[in-house]
């Protein structure tokens, strides 16, 4: 198989506003390389200030002026599954042309794409069956929860699988009825582009999506410090939330961060081997190891470690490396070469730090791209850098324990706390370990399955608040109490002079 551009690629990817694609106002452009050659293969508009400020102005006005907001919620939910059905209908498309920009196999793409359908799906409904709470007191008084959608809510979504991530926040923000202008990674903005004329088929007002590409510290920057944006949700590194939340502080913006994560898988000895197996190399290795729940740090009990360790690193030397467009390929292209070179960083630090039992380097046949190896990484010490710091790619540290708190204790020893996999027989080991681990999210015997209806996110360097389900509503939405008096007031009477 050669590698070959996807048909239907634009002349150039451009900004959305207001219902039109549109070039930066200064003209400012930037490149968007092919992970698997490094060329530059299209020009991207590279949004300023006074871009976003076109933006949030056309999505301030679609809030204030428009019909979205107003419509009943059966009528947006129609809206959302009619995108849906867009995307379900174009996957193979939407997977391809992902797969090109972001290097994923496309297998793991096409799943991708159908996993954006299923979200607007989910928030579609989610708001035709959303309820609040009413709190009677018989006779007296009724009061009642009214929820109002805030207004223009900035996305700022990360590379990894970003179409997909896209529809995590687009969903939820757009079914509620909220106007949003959103920052694809520049890295990969091609198919966020698409969205434009899903949402105009669909029937989405113009004015309430609005895309502006750009780099983070121009086009994300003017975002996170716009006064008419309330919102802001991001999913990327640790780092750069916490600029976020600083500069998003002085306007006590309304903040969702899905951040970084270094997530334990712990194999304890009655563990099933085999699921166990399948399970941590998927883990690790599926979307090229850039997810952000990706379970990098394999904890084994010693009973089983060196029978873990053996098979676990010849399952990674078989592990199929490839173009992203051949079906058959299980680890593509990193995303883009400054990552590249960070992961490959990472792993001549680890050939320092512990024992390398797989990978290391390039794979063989393929001397060009952001090609690493499936790499293993065994005997690596709680202190290691490749145990404490989020490395994001097909790149795995394995470390033995003896007991469970030893276990327990070796999980919660990084600054992240985003997932956990725990692999065990005992029922009752398996659900109090799960209660004191550090992590958001918790997978009992299980690999990373996603229920909609839960909520998403971290706790310590991993994330600020939680998306998914309610979570989502609760973010995008106001709460107003409503007090209604059914009898006569009782108020005191200040300031009455007494006859």
């Amino acid at each position: 198989m050669t590698h070959q551009k996807p048909a239907g690629l634009p002349d150039r990817i451009r900004h959305f506003i207001d219902g039109e694609f549109v070039d930066s106002v200064g003209g400012e452009t930037f490149d968007v390389l092919d992970p698997v050659t490094n060329e530059n293969y299209i020009q991207a508009a590279a949004g300023q200030q006074a871009d976003v400020d076109r933006a949030v102005a056309a999505a301030k006005r679609a809030f204030q002026e428009g019909p979205w907001p107003k419509l009943l919620p059966r009528e947006r939910s129609r809206v959302l599954h009619k995108i849906a059905d867009i995307v379900e209908s174009r996957d193979a498309q939407l997977a391809e042309l992902e797969s090109f920009d972001s290097g994923l196999p496309i297998t793991q793409a096409k799943g991708q794409a159908r996993r954006a359908a299923e979200n607007f799906r989910f928030f579609a409904d989610l708001i035709v069956a959303q309820h609040d709470d009413t709190f009677k007191v018989p006779g007296r008084q009724i009061n009642y929860v009214n929820r109002k959608p805030i207004g223009v809510a900035g996305l700022i979504t990360p590379w990894n699988t970003p179409f997909m991530l896209e529809s995590w926040k687009l969903g939820p923000a757009l079914a509620t009825g909220n106007t949003v202008v959103l920052k694809p990674a520049e890295f990969t903005p091609l198919s966020a582009s698409l969205w434009a004329e899903i949402f105009r088929e669909a029937g989405v007002p113009d004015g309430v999506f609005n895309l502006v590409n750009g780099l983070g510290e121009e086009a994300g920057d003017a975002l996170v410090k716009h006064p008419d944006v309330p919102l802001i949700s991001f999913t990327g590194e640790s780092s750069t939330g916490s600029l976020i939340f600083g500069n998003a502080a002085p306007f006590l913006k309304g903040l969702s961060m899905e951040l970084g994560g270094k997530s334990p898988a712990v194999v304890f000895a009655d563990a099933d081997l085999e699921a166990a197996l399948d399970a941590t190399v998927f883990g690790v290795f599926s979307l090229n190891g850039e997810r952000c729940t990706a379970g990098s740090r394999i904890l084994v009990q010693r009973d089983i470690y060196d029978e873990f360790v053996e098979r676990y690193a010849e399952r990674a030397k078989n592990v199929v490396v490839g173009l992203p467009s051949d079906p058959a390929t299980e680890v593509g292209a990193l995303v883009h070469p400054e990552h590249y070179d960070k992961v490959m960083s990472y792993v001549e630090i680890g050939k320092g730090e512990a024992r390398l039992v797989a990978g290391g380097g390039r794979p063989e046949g393929f001397p060009t791209g952001n090609y690493v190896a499936p790499t293993v990484f065994a005997d690596v010490s709680p202190d290691a850098r490749i145990f404490q710091e989020e490395i994001f790619g097909p790149v795995v540290a394995i470390t033995p324990f003896d007991t469970d708190e030893e276990a327990l204790e070796l999980a919660n020893n990084t600054k992240y706390g985003l997932a956990a996999y725990i692999w065990t027989s005992n029922l009752k080991r398996a659900h109090n370990f799960s209660q004191s681990v550090d992590a958001g999210m918790v997978w009992l015997n299980s690999n990373n399955v996603r229920d909609l209806r839960t909520p998403f996110g971290g706790v310590k360097a991993s994330g600020l608040g939680h998306e998914g389900g309610y979570r989502s509503i609760d973010f995008y939405t106001d709460q107003q109490a409503v007090h209604i008096t059914l009898n006569e007031a009782h108020s005191p009477k200040f300031g009455v002079v007494a006859p």
